[in-house]
């Protein structure tokens, strides 16, 4: 199918992008497209302009600063794979980028536009929560915030982000001494997509868990903070035992649960606490030896 009529711009700097954002009415901004151009396609969506962000240049590095790694907005899903920082300083990170679609998909979709994009079923924003990650956003008249991944997600494709805002950049913690992460997902066969993701970030310390984030995709709205299960890890040894009352508490964790042709919402709780415990065993076996 072919999309409605728009109108195209390419700004050269952040600030030409975000003045069109709020200038032009129904403007929509553009990277890699692999979400909206499908959308515009099929008529779901069909905004008046797109702003083309995807040629700003200086949004694309991976770096690090402190006990963070800074990942600009543009960087390609291949990018962040194939970044030796994001593979020796947050793993898991890397690992999640390379199952991401197919190769077209992690050659030209960007880690921003992922997140912008909130899908539910996207394997990002589920790391991102697990993980206690920052967003970076740039909105009207240069102005700068932060916005904690907990506070990014609000809802069903919903963000936090203002009318013109961009996102610019995401903070990621890098992986101390005694820490592991692993992100596991059921991939739905015809999208890669996650049906549900599941994103385990474990400290180990002293013997026993010191901390623990996990993150749900796939199962409602928004990617789900199991904050009852993680409680259920902090303060104890690594166990088949703790591993499994931490599963079995994934599900009062998920509420309103949505499903479709493929898999129930009931279906999906279940999956969620099944992969919990896969990604549990694996992150504590990392960091037990």
């Amino acid at each position: 199918m072919q999309t409605a009529p728009f109108d195209y711009y390419r700004p050269e700097t952040i600030g030409e992008a975000v003045d069109l954002l709020t200038s032009v009415d129904g403007a929509r901004p553009i990277a890699g497209g692999h979400s909206l151009l499908p959308a515009m396609k099929l008529r779901v969506a069909s905004p008046a302009a797109l702003v083309d962000i995807g040629r700003i240049p200086g949004l694309s590095e991976i770096t690090r600063t402190g006990d963070s790694l800074t990942i600009g907005a543009l960087a390609t899903h291949s990018a962040v794979a194939a970044s030796d920082l994001a593979k020796s300083d947050c793993p898991v990170l890397a690992d999640t980028a390379a199952h991401i679609g197919d190769p077209q998909v992690r050659n030209r979709g960007t880690i921003g536009g992922s997140l912008s994009h909130a899908d539910p079923a996207a394997d990002y924003p589920t790391l991102m929560r697990a993980i206690g990650a920052t967003i970076h956003v740039t909105g009207s008249g240069g102005g700068e915030r932060s916005i904690s991944a907990d506070d990014f997600f609000v809802g069903l494709f919903m963000t936090g982000l203002a009318a013109g805002e961009l996102v610019t950049a995401v903070e990621v913690p890098v992986m101390s001494a005694g820490q592991s992460g692993v992100y596991l997902k059921h991939r739905h066969p015809a999208s890669s997509y996650a049906v549900v993701g599941v994103a385990a970030i474990v400290t180990v310390d002293g013997g026993s868990c010191a901390a623990a984030g996990i993150g749900i995709g796939g199962v409602t709205g928004k990617p789900e903070r199991a904050s009852t299960a993680e409680a259920a890890l902090v303060g104890n040894a690594p166990s088949n035992e703790t591993v499994e009352a931490a599963a079995a508490a994934v599900a009062g964790d998920l509420a309103d649960p949505i499903g479709d042709h493929y898999a129930s919402g009931e279906f999906r709780v279940h999956l969620a606490s099944v992969l919990t415990k896969r990604a549990l065993a694996e992150a504590f076996g990392e960091v037990s030896a």
